[in-house]
């Protein structure tokens, strides 16, 4: 939920701040509000109200003698077993979360961000030791960009604020390499943009005098080392009861809650366990996307599965002649590459959810890297794309010079075994990273909320630290989570096969969109980043069949929506 911005030095004053909202206004439109000390700092909030619906509860929100005052991005789940724990320390005057984040800040410091189980970015100034404390989630789920500007130090959920106020648009050459050449988002710390930076995941940042220093606050390494021994018997029981509690807290809301679909193990558990925990709620509704292609769509599979149950189910329609506009909206609020067509096709569900009045979605994100779900597992390999055959980069189109700045990404491996390696590369570095980017943003832009009951963090420590033969016995991936799954599901889907989740995008791209592909990749012709005949050499070879892989050209076509505003 929300969205938050912030500007510490010279250029801090009402007029700035509220740009930056301004820019960024669809991530809150409940209320917009702003806390100014002109020329020391400027905090500004988005608000989209999911707890404690009053105005009370806007932000910044100030401690009672006025010294802390917080921006708040996210949802802290456990917030009411947090309050209780409070009570004799702190005399609360409203019912959200955002209150019980400051008040556990008051009274355990830095150290509140080990009591929380939530998503979450912030920031609270300390007026009397003029002293900024910002933090983000141990998975990243919710986004913290900063970066220094003439003389000024600025943060914000999404990129566009910074550019909304002055500070210049400049491509970093070595991420756009890279990304081209590898399929890589960077490290950690770095987006798209010329010192712009994230804050990484389970990390925090001490801004003072003018300086900034950041701190690691989450240790997944020693975190998976001190998991709990289960006993063999009751492994199955443990696991449930901690999917069941991801589950539930994110059900926490005074606002609608529903949740996404598609015909997969991920989802088909999720709507198994939302079942149990609620199973005569028909206010519960169900979104799933599709395209009006058999090939690609799962509506057969999510309407077998929502047999017998009482959640409405609303199809999400995307359809060719939507996709040019749709393409640059998403575009303009991701600010950075995204993945194609099902991105797009994923923004219908938020945007049919939103016109129907359900505020927060759950979704199945981070079981495939928990519970080593993707086919390149099997085979230790160091892929980054799953279910692909042959590479679908071309960087024999790029300029030698660009081509020259891609990044040798060395991830780390902290384990002995490789195949939490491979899964520690893609809970930290590359899938999850990547896809939480689009997530937050897509699902922003239309003023939803996702939740992402499968990255809670118990759930994945635990699951994470469990043998391989837990996670890949038999050639079955995911197989404990299979074998708790048929328990609800049957085995027609909790032993189905893994099934990419996808678009007609070849197709469409090639044909129905092929002028709008032309046109809009043209753009490059005098982009020094590429060899622009070697485009058009490639692209004609994609229209006329050449097209087991599109992903090529929906990386120039994104690419042409990013960099060249019409």
């Amino acid at each position: 939920m929300c969205g938050i911005a912030g500007i510490l030095g010279q250029l801090a004053s009402k007029s700035p701040i509220l740009q930056m909202l301004g820019s960024q206004s669809h991530r809150g439109p409940d209320n917009t509000g702003f806390w100014a000390d002109d020329q020391v700092i400027a905090l500004g909030h988005n608000r989209l109200s999911i707890l404690d619906l009053s105005d009370s509860s806007n932000q910044p929100f100030q401690s009672e003698d006025g010294r802390y005052i917080l921006v708040f991005n996210g949802e802290i789940y456990n917030y009411l077993e947090l309050k209780e724990q409070l009570r004799d320390f702190y005399k609360f005057r409203t019912s959200s979360d955002t209150e019980v984040l400051l008040a556990a800040f008051l009274k355990w410091g830095y150290s509140c961000l080990s009591h929380f189980n939530g998503m979450f970015s912030f920031a609270i100034w300390d007026n009397l030791e003029r002293k900024l404390f910002a933090a983000r989630d141990r998975f990243g789920v919710k986004p913290f960009n900063y970066t220094n500007w003439n003389g000024s130090f600025l943060f914000a959920s999404e990129i566009s604020p910074f550019w909304k106020i002055g500070v210049p648009k400049t491509p970093n050459s070595s991420v756009w390499s890279s990304y081209f050449s590898k399929g890589t988002y960077g490290q950690p710390n770095e987006t798209f943009w010329d010192g712009v930076e994230q804050l990484p995941a389970g990390h925090y940042l001490i801004w003072q005098d003018g300086q900034q220093k950041i701190f690691q606050w989450y240790n997944f390494f020693s975190r998976v080392q001190s998991q709990p021994e289960v006993e063999l018997k009751d492994q199955e029981e443990y696991i449930l009861e901690l999917l069941k509690s991801a589950v539930s807290l994110r059900f926490r809301a005074d606002v609608p809650v529903g949740f996404n679909l598609s015909g997969g193990l991920d989802s088909s558990t999720l709507l198994a366990l939302v079942y149990d925990l609620f199973p005569d709620n028909r206010k519960i509704e169900a979104f799933t996307f599709l395209t009006g292609d058999e090939r690609y769509d799962e509506i057969f599979w999510v309407e077998k599965m929502l047999q017998d149950k009482p959640f409405p189910l609303n199809p999400c329609m995307l359809s060719t002649d939507e996709v040019p506009e749709l393409a640059r909206k998403i575009s303009d609020v991701q600010n950075e590459p995204f993945g194609g067509l099902p991105t797009l096709a994923y923004a219908k569900v938020f945007q049919k959810a939103r016109e129907k009045g359900i505020i927060v979605l759950l979704d199945g994100q981070g079981s495939d890297e928990a519970w080593a779900g993707y086919d390149y597992y099997l085979k230790n390999s160091q892929n980054l794309i799953q279910g692909v055959k042959s590479s679908p980069l071309r960087p024999e189109v790029l300029d030698a010079n660009f081509s020259s700045l891609a990044s040798q990404n060395q991830f780390p491996k902290p384990f002995e075994e490789e195949l939490l390696n491979l899964q520690y590369r893609d809970l930290f570095y590359t899938k999850i990273p990547r896809a939480l980017r689009f997530n937050d943003r897509v699902s922003m832009a239309f003023s939803t909320e996702l939740r992402e009951p499968f990255l809670d963090y118990r759930l994945i420590e635990y699951v994470f630290s469990r043998p391989k033969d837990f996670k890949i016995k038999d050639g079955k991936q995911k197989w404990l989570l299979r074998k708790i799954a048929n328990k609800y599901l049957g085995e027609e889907i909790s032993l189905a096969p893994k099934r990419p989740l996808q678009t007609p995008q070849r197709e469409w791209l090639s044909d129905n969109l092929k002028d709008w592909v032309y046109d809009e990749i043209s753009s490059l012709r005098q982009n020094a980043w590429f060899d622009y005949a070697k485009i058009e050499k490639e692209l004609s070879k994609f229209m006329k069949g050449d097209n087991d892989s599109s992903f090529h050209v929906w990386q120039w076509l994104n690419t042409a929506l990013l960099l060249h505003d019409k």
